[in-house]
């Protein structure tokens, strides 16, 4: 089994960054297409809270894990879906896990709209990079469908 990617955010990215941009999308603010992630705790079932950033690429919307083989890609992976937030408003979704091979579309649209945000996490590719950098990178930044259920 291969090693899995996982960069844990410092303390004060998580106090600066994380919990800024949470209290802000939790109050309704959303920073630049930021949303809450609200998903169920894999063991302990409690809603379990982080910022992400979707994007969309056609008619499709996707999140994409910057820092690799977060709590969150676990959780969202044994439950299937979760919920984007911002503010009072709650979209449900479920979610479909990207093979590797699709991501170099989903991976170069999400760095063009979020690299200045996420860019340091992804080892030197940026959108001009070529589909043989993004695969190569692929397998360490977990992506997801998310459908928006009725």
């Amino acid at each position: 089994m291969t090693e899995q990617r996982y960069l844990k955010p410092g303390r004060i990215q998580v106090q600066l960054l994380h919990n800024a941009v949470g209290w802000l999308t939790r109050h309704g603010i959303s920073i630049a297409g930021s949303r809450e992630l609200a998903v169920r705790g894999r063991k302990s079932g409690e809603w379990r809270r982080n910022p992400v950033n979707p994007v969309t690429v056609g008619a499709q919307r996707f999140l994409v894990a910057p820092r690799g083989q977060t709590q969150w890609v676990r959780n969202l992976r044994a439950a299937g879906g979760g919920e984007l937030r911002v503010g009072n408003h709650i979209e449900r979704f479920t979610a479909q896990e990207v093979p590797d091979a699709e991501k170099p579309e989903l991976l170069r649209t999400y760095l063009a709209r979020w690299q200045w945000q996420v860019g340091a996490f992804f080892k030197g590719v940026n959108p001009n990079s070529s589909d043989e950098e993004l695969l190569r990178i692929a397998p360490d930044h977990p992506v997801f469908r998310i459908t928006e259920q009725a």
